[in-house]
């Protein structure tokens, strides 16, 4: 079977991705959230339950009114794409940036960063790391974390 994704890159299912036997599937009833007050992050890909080297992937729940105060990681990159609703980035210096549904930004290593929920709704982003980081310093305990 032969297709074309948008842009016109061809795939096949003979190079390498069987549809029918992923090379991982984590289901979401096993995933594991890192609590805080206010904030959930659903640790979806990480080494724990996965053979990736390359990267970490984190769903992040804040409350309105919560805050992962700023930060930086030394040796790790790090992408945020939104969600849903609308949160403040919380920059070096003491500067902010609103980020909604939609907006994505990157900070390079040893870039401060931070995320505040100033909203009346939850705010919810994706966080991409690279290379994988453990988050369980940064965080008070740990949940089962049901699929949402």
């Amino acid at each position: 079977m032969r297709g074309t994704f948008p842009f016109g890159t061809n795939w096949s299912w003979r190079s390498g991705f069987d549809r029918r036997h992923p090379k991982e599937f984590i289901s979401g009833k096993e995933i594991q959230g890192w609590v805080n007050p206010g904030v959930v992050s659903r640790r979806l890909l990480n080494s724990k339950n996965s053979q990736s080297q390359r990267v970490t992937l984190t769903e992040v729940y804040l409350e309105p009114g919560a805050c992962q105060q700023r930060h930086s990681h030394q040796a790790s990159e790090q992408v945020w794409y939104a969600l849903a609703g609308q949160g403040t980035l919380l920059l070096g210096e003491g500067k902010a940036l609103p980020f909604h549904r939609g907006d994505v930004v990157r900070f390079a290593q040893g870039d401060i960063h931070g995320l505040q929920n100033p909203g009346l709704e939850e705010f919810v982003c994706l966080a991409v790391t690279a290379p994988p980081l453990d988050f369980r310093e940064a965080y008070q305990g740990t949940a089962k974390s049901p699929a949402p």
